[in-house]
Order: C-alpha cells, then sequence, then structure tokens
C-alpha cells in the first residue's frame, strides 16, 4: 500500500466515540497523525490511547465552528477530515415523522456539510488536503423500510461527486468510502427505529421480517468487521493516489451491479431477499 509515510498531519475524525471512527482514530494514531476525535460523548473517545477529544455536535452550526476553531488554535491546520458520523432512521415512509427525516438529513448530510465547508478554506490555503466520507452502499441502491437513510446516503454520493471535482484545482482529494454491513452498534440502533416506527402498524409484518433479515447477517460472511472497513478508510486517507470510492464487503460490487437491473426484477429479488410479499 502506498501511504503517505513521511508526514505526519493533522485528522479530525467525526463519529469517534464508537464503532467505525473510534477504530479509523486509533488507526491514524499509529501511523504518526495528531488525531482529534469528535463526537457529542466525548468521554469515550479520552479512553482513545494517542486520540484528543473535541465536542461536536453537527445538528448545530455553533458546534462546528467552535469544533473547528478549537483544533485550528490548538493543533493546527486540518490536513485530513474524515467525516464518519451518521445514524439510520429506519421505518416507513408513511410512518416516519417528518421531523425524523430532517434530523437523518441533518447529521448524515447537511451537517457534514457545513463541517466540510469549514475545513476547505484551509487545505485551500495549504494547497493540499483530505476528505473522506464514510457513505455506504445503500448510497447506491434502496431497500424497504430504509428509504430516509438511503436518500440521505444517495445525497451524499452526489455531495462527494460534485466536491471531488470542485476542491481538485486547490490540491484537496475527495473520496468516498461504501461498507456493506458492518458489525458495530450502530446496527442494533437502526433496527430499533425500524421497530418503534413501523412495528405495530400497517407495515408490522414487512418490519419484522426486514429486521429479522438485518439481524440474522451480522455473522455473516457479508458483514465485515470493524477492523476491515477502519483499515480501508485509513487507505483513503493517507494514500498517495487514492481511488475516488472503495467498495468494502464481501459481494458489495456485485450488489452495485445487480441495482442496475430493470427495476421490476430488482424490486422482485428485494422481496424474495428480506422475505416479504
Amino acid at each position: 500500500m502506498n501511504v503517505i509515510n513521511s508526514y505526519h498531519g493533522t485528522a479530525l475524525v467525526t463519529g469517534a466515540s464508537s464503532g467505525l471512527g473510534a477504530r479509523t482514530a486509533q488507526l491514524l494514531a499509529e501511523r504518526g497523525y495528531r488525531v482529534i476525535g469528535a463526537a457529542r460523548r466525548v468521554e469515550a473517545i479520552r479512553e482513545l490511547p494517542g486520540v484528543v477529544a473535541v465536542h461536536l455536535d453537527l445538528t448545530d452550526g455553533s458546534s462546528i465552528e467552535r469544533a473547528v476553531r478549537t483544533v485550528e488554535s490548538e493543533h493546527g491546520p486540518i490536513d485530513v477530515l474524515v467525516n464518519d458520523a451518521g445514524y439510520g432512521e429506519f421505518g416507513s415512509i408513511e410512518e416516519t415523522p417528518i421531523e425524523s427525516a430532517r434530523r437523518q438529513f441533518e447529521v448524515n448530510v447537511f451537517g457534514l456539510a457545513a463541517l466540510t465547508g469549514r475545513v476547505i478554506p484551509m487545505m485551500r490555503q495549504a494547497g493540499a488536503g483530505r476528505i473522506v466520507n464514510v457513505s455506504s452502499l445503500a448510497g447506491e441502491f434502496s431497500s424497504p423500510l430504509g428509504g430516509w437513510y438511503h436518500a440521505s446516503k444517495f445525497a451524499l454520493e452526489a455531495v462527494s461527486a460534485s466536491l471531488r471535482a470542485e476542491v481538485r484545482p486547490f490540491g484537496i482529494d475527495v473520496v468516498s468510502v461504501q461498507p456493506g454491513p458492518v458489525r458495530t452498534p450502530w446496527h442494533d440502533e437502526a433496527m430499533n427505529s425500524l421497530e418503534s416506527v413501523s412495528g405495530n402498524g400497517p407495515y408490522r409484518e414487512m418490519a419484522a421480517a426486514v429486521a429479522a433479515y438485518h439481524r440474522s447477517t451480522q455473522d455473516t460472511a457479508i458483514t465485515s468487521d470493524v477492523d476491515t472497513v477502519a483499515e480501508v478508510i485509513v487507505r483513503a486517507a493517507t494514500s498517495r493516489r487514492p481511488r475516488s470510492r472503495y467498495r468494502v464487503g464481501r459481494g458489495s460490487s456485485t450488489a452495485v451491479a445487480l441495482s442496475r437491473l430493470p427495476d421490476r426484477v430488482f424490486d422482485a429479488m428485494t422481496r424474495r431477499q428480506f422475505g416479504i410479499s
């Protein structure tokens, strides 16, 4: 792997209190980066060796500004930004409160964009930088009862593609990492959301089938462990010539290829996959 071993810069990793964000922050610190881990729960970040904690709430513009100012004043310009923070709002489109859908976008898209926009000027001034957006295969195709989560990841993919072209002339690389299922607490939280929103209404049988499917895949070959995905994120953050997109997980490229089939064919395959009529 061709990585930047001779230069150890400052990396800001969001969502660093658990899961992929925490492991990514650790791995970057082990490679010699000054790593600042950002999240709402800073207590968990303080337990990570070599990682400095900063409070960050992506739904609060003033929190974003304070976090970046703190990093700049105490650690200097940010060379690498890893946008990992995010969550999954699951449930039927009909039953999901619009306020919940808005919050999904506030965290997964708008807050990420606000933070990225705040960091870009210092990267442009330096003539170099790396932005890694941790997206998902969910940004390539959609599935039942996950529409708002998929929509946020579709949006993130579009933002990443446009941003990549916009900032490349300034020496800034934008990379999208698309994991499939990962063994993290995120998964249980998403299924809890699904059952809370749609577990007792007209979609209850579908919700039970979809939740059962997702939970059954947690110990199968298509689900990646945290270390595997975090290593790819670090590769995206440190490779001299990164790819624009990294897909992670067994069968991920096949899944994307299948999603390009005619809609009726793909929809039928999806229903069979989840065990719904």
